[in-house]
């Protein structure tokens, strides 16, 4: 159970303090796509999404991983001017283990920043990483989602009867 326990919970990825994260030697961000930086009807990325990330590329390297295909992150790819990894198949370490050695970095310098309890915070914590949950960024979704976060709720329940705070209203670095 603790596997789904995310080190911070925030708001939305705009909520971060990202300087505390440098200073505790993160130099890798990796962004889940779908309802964390963007909702399943953004196509592009808005001005706002792209200013976080041209001031973030500064301190971190910054890479989309998603497990939607190379044409949905094609977009954000060239307009963020990022790498990414489509298809990554979250939870499923492969693609994070790639990236590690792909870039250098090792799991105490990555943190996982993300929407879903099962592939993101669930894939990060497997590998170590620092792991950000933060709320979707829209209640539209597939309807496999729905489905998914009716268990990742139940999860959620379980969590917070055992003294875990993953209420929204009440973040924690």
């Amino acid at each position: 159970m603790d596997l789904f326990v995310p080190d911070m919970y925030m708001q939305s990825i705009y909520t971060i303090n990202y300087k505390k994260l440098k200073k505790r030697g993160i130099k890798c961000l990796l962004f889940d796509l779908n309802n964390t930086i963007a909702s399943y009807e953004e196509d592009y990325p808005d001005n706002n999404l792209r200013e976080l990330m041209f001031e973030l590329e500064k301190d971190f390297k910054v890479i989309i991983v998603s497990n939607s295909g190379k044409n949905r992150l094609r977009p954000f790819k060239e307009k963020l001017n990022l790498d990414t990894s489509y298809r990554s198949n979250k939870p499923f370490s492969k693609k994070f283990k790639k990236i590690m050695n792909l870039y250098g970095f090792r799991d105490t310098e990555i943190a996982m920043i993300g929407d879903s309890l099962f592939f993101d915070i669930y894939g990060g914590n497997k590998m170590n990483f620092t792991t950000i949950l933060v709320n979707s960024k829209s209640t539209e979704e597939p309807f496999y989602m729905s489905i998914i976060r009716h268990y990742e709720n139940k999860v959620i329940k379980k969590l917070n009867k055992r003294g875990y705070e993953l209420v929204k209203g009440k973040y924690h670095e």
